[in-house]
């Protein structure tokens, strides 16, 4: 296994950093640098400024749009993303719904998503977990009963992120009650403009308004909808969420996070010198750096089996633990480097506009927000524990 970069890599490279400098938007780049929230319309922006490039979905299939790079070439466009703050696609449209169609969807679906996806014509959200049915999605409620050329579907939909701007939600539901729970789940496209589809705002810890709770009451859905069999939906959402974890360590987001922490010890005094001076604090920052280095040489063996022609297997698990491990860890040490400015909590100073003196340093504000977010990483996309259990079967045999 050869980890080096060859010439030609680099000289991609270069190519995806020099597209990020001439292309993103003085708008964006400026709420990235004040890390203020992003607002659809941003991330909607630069979706078509992807998809203008031919850029938006380069690991999806040449004859689907993609573009035909290599499993090596995505890690460094993701990783360059990472570096520079700029936000990823909303991944429910080209990271999730959209390898499922084009594995298990007819070729109308096909036809008619796809290009959609592609270029942010449709907004999509996922329906997955359910206020009773989280980690053990398996249990969910919501039904959906076929009524003639349509189903009929009532339940709710939780942590549903980003269903107040989607036009669509990829949804599981229950078609079959008389069966073991895995073996009665349908996947199903509704449409969230639909009669019958209620979306009320969850407001998190940080004051901001990220997910949503979805209520479906006789909603008609039709059942050209269904994609690939019925009853065989956990096979499909198994399927997505192989891809939905597959990025989810983040090695550029978090080397960016590093980077910043380095900063901010340098700027922070303590006992009369730098803080990053501090041996204590100075080997927190070591080890986080150890870890992620580990964690990035991880992922870099999985893309180099995929670059062979590998299927990922539990990589994908360990990544998602260490990934969001990580994330918290750094969001931690963040913290203890501000020490008492991480308390004063202003939410109106994450919107785009606000011009008031800051609390503190100007770096300060984020801090505690972005920590208190970042508890999730280790309870979406398969809680840590539910990752372990995998391994422990697959690895361990247990």
């Amino acid at each position: 296994m050869n980890l080096d970069y060859s010439e030609s890599e680099q000289t991609f490279r270069e190519e995806v950093q020099n597209f990020i400098r001439a292309n993103i938007p003085s708008t964006i780049k400026a709420k990235i640098d004040a890390r203020q929230k992003l607002a659809n319309e941003d991330y909607i922006a630069w979706h078509k400024i992807l998809y203008g490039r031919g850029w938006v979905a380069p690991n999806w299939p040449t004859e689907f749009g993609g573009i035909g790079w290599t499993p090596l070439q995505c890690h460094i466009f993701d990783e360059e993303i990472g570096l520079a703050g700029i936000p990823r696609v909303m991944p429910f449209g080209v990271n999730m719904v959209g390898p499922v169609i084009m594995e298990f969807g007819t070729d109308a679906q096909k036809e008619y998503y796809l290009p959609r996806i592609l270029s942010c014509e449709d907004v999509w959200c996922q329906g997955y977990s359910e206020p009773s049915s989280g980690s053990d999605l398996a249990s969910l409620k919501t039904r959906a009963v076929r009524d003639g050329d349509q189903y009929v579907v009532n339940g709710s939909k939780i942590w549903t992120t980003s269903a107040h701007w989607a036009d669509l939600i990829f949804c599981l539901v229950r078609t079959d009650t008389e069966v073991k729970n895995q073996e009665g789940i349908s996947f199903l496209l509704i449409n969230m403009h639909d009669p019958g589809i209620d979306v009320r705002p969850i407001i998190t810890m940080d004051g901001g308004h990220e997910v949503n709770q979805v209520f479906f009451t006789d909603v008609r859905v039709p059942v050209t909808n269904l994609v690939g069999e019925e009853n065989k939906g956990w096979t499909y959402a198994k399927f997505l969420l192989k891809h939905e974890r597959a990025g989810i360590a983040a090695i550029g987001s978090q080397k960016r996070q590093l980077n910043r922490l380095k900063e901010i010890a340098r700027a922070e005094q303590s006992n009369g010198q730098a803080l990053i001076e501090e041996p204590r604090f100075r080997d927190k920052i070591s080890r986080a750096e150890i870890d992620l280095m580990a964690l990035e040489y991880t992922e870099l063996r999985a893309v180099s089996a995929a670059n062979q022609g590998g299927v990922p297997g539990t990589e994908v698990n360990l990544l998602k633990i260490r990934g969001s491990e990580m994330q918290q860890k750094i969001s931690e040490l963040l913290i203890e480097a501000i020490g008492y400015y991480a308390n004063p909590f202003v939410p109106d100073s994450f919107e785009a506009g606000w011009n008031e003196e800051p609390i503190g340093p100007d770096y300060a504000a984020t801090l505690a927000p972005e920590y208190f977010n970042w508890r999730k990483s280790s309870i979406y996309a398969g809680s840590n524990e539910v990752q372990k259990n995998i391994i422990s079967k697959m690895v361990l045999g247990l």
